[in-house]
């Protein structure tokens, strides 16, 4: 196996297990609405999920594991992704911040920080910021 075979192998899976994560948060309340459906395809396209790897995660979601990003942007861009699914969910009250802050810690964020990082990306995506406004306004939440 080439190097470039070896660094596009575990590309595909870090897509893969994201991916992964993203249908479980849609699956947290047992069903997948037509909104999460077309946020989901849209994203499969976005990371390179074949067709049938689709539908493999779709039956199989919970085997993958939650891989946390190196970079701090990577877990903005990637929490901004799982927020938007969360919201999404419409799920109410505590379940919907429980979820988010076990994904945060999955993402990596410190689990003291969980909290205020859910609270903030929550309100975020209720006002609907683009991925750039949100990964701003992460990194200056304490300014």
């Amino acid at each position: 196996m080439s190097f470039s075979e070896l660094f596009e192998s575990g590309f595909k899976k870090r897509n893969e297990d994201h991916f992964a994560a993203i249908v479980r948060v849609a699956m947290s309340d047992g069903v997948i609405t037509d909104a999460e459906r077309a946020f989901l395809d849209r994203l499969a396209t976005r990371l390179d999920i074949t067709e049938t790897d689709y539908k493999e995660i779709l039956k199989d979601y919970q085997s993958h594991p939650i891989n946390a990003p190196h970079s701090y942007d990577n877990r903005l861009e990637r929490l901004y992704d799982l927020v938007r699914m969360v919201w999404a969910d419409d799920i109410e009250g505590p379940n919907q911040h429980w979820l988010l802050e076990k994904l945060c810690v999955g993402l990596g964020f410190h689990t003291q920080n969980v909290k205020y990082i859910a609270d903030k990306a929550l309100a975020l995506a209720y006002e609907k910021v683009d991925a750039d406004t949100f990964i701003e306004e992460m990194k200056n939440m304490n300014k």
